[in-house]
């Protein structure tokens, strides 16, 4: 498919859902608020920290899931393996509605996902996750500095990411890594909570809170930002 064609496939695409989820109803009213969703995971992961989660049988409360869905918060991810939202959160099945991409950037497809939990779900809470060690970020940073050359798909991704090296570059950090993680969950943060017309609209209506931090992997602490 050439380039034209496959934007235009995307447009339609969004197009199509955007208006689908304008015909489809009014939002579902969340079982909590975005702060008590935030406190209930700052609470997980203080348990998680301190290997005292919460002993789950996965089967009991099965064919209720079945027949609902109404997770407490919404997660934008990387998708690197060590970083598990359900364990560093220490939340069950059904809880958490996960989006995972690499360097957890706010693509189309991800701000999609998280207006559907947020408006027929009722997730009140968009949480963006970075993580300690991020080698997209640190792709990112290579590109940056050393106009590093990348395979495949892999530029399109670097390019989300790019600005967040570059604010954190000015301020002369100590750690650049490090920096440049916390921006670049800052300005997830950000495009979320600015994502016209469904995002923008919850948060400003304040049915939606956006928050965001980074995990440790060293420690499993996570610190908001």
């Amino acid at each position: 498919m050439c380039e034209r064609c496959a934007g235009l496939s995307r447009r339609l695409l969004l197009g199509g859902l955007a208006g689908w989820l304008a015909a489809a109803g009014p939002a579902t009213e969340p079982a909590i608020g975005g702060d008590e969703a935030l406190h209930r995971l700052m609470a997980g992961n203080a348990r998680y920290r301190a290997s005292q989660m919460h002993l789950r049988d996965f089967a009991v409360g099965r064919a209720a899931r079945a027949a609902t869905h109404r997770p407490v918060a919404s997660i934008l991810s990387c998708s690197d393996a060590r970083v598990g939202p359900e364990f560093v959160f220490d939340q069950g099945p059904g809880d958490l509605f996960v989006v995972r991409v690499a360097g957890n950037v706010a693509d189309d497809y991800g701000i999609a996902s998280l207006e559907y939990a947020a408006q027929f779900l009722g997730a009140p809470l968009v949480f963006v996750l970075g993580h300690s060690q991020c080698g997209a970020v640190d792709a990112a940073i290579k590109a940056v500095q050393d106009n590093a050359t990348l395979p495949g798909h892999l530029p399109g991704l670097i390019d989300h990411i790019k600005p967040a090296v570059v604010a954190a570059q000015a301020k002369h950090p100590a750690n650049l890594l490090s920096a440049a993680i916390a921006e670049n969950v800052r300005q997830t943060m950000g495009q979320v909570a600015s994502a016209a017309p469904v995002l923008a609209e919850m948060v400003s209506a304040g049915k939606v809170k956006v928050a965001g931090g980074v995990y440790d992997i060293g420690t499993g602490k996570v610190t908001l930002v």
